[in-house]
């Protein structure tokens, strides 16, 4: 069975589809790109965070009793 559009709906123009499109893939670009440099961030914090306890433990060891 064929899709029926309502009544009162005009077609959508073959450019203003084609700009949706390429409007949604730059607003899904730029999330991505925004979650990339959370996720480099956050990786950035935990090898930072490693590197300070392992300073500790090794204080930790020279200097025990």
């Amino acid at each position: 069975m064929a899709e029926e559009k309502p009544e009162g709906t005009a077609p959508a123009a073959p450019g203003r589809a084609a700009a949706d499109r390429t409007a949604a893939d730059r607003e899904r670009l730029a999330l991505e790109k925004k979650r990339e440099r959370y996720v480099w961030y956050y990786l950035g914090y935990f090898l930072f965070g490693i590197h300070i306890v392992a300073f500790v433990m090794i204080y930790a060891v020279r200097h025990a009793k």
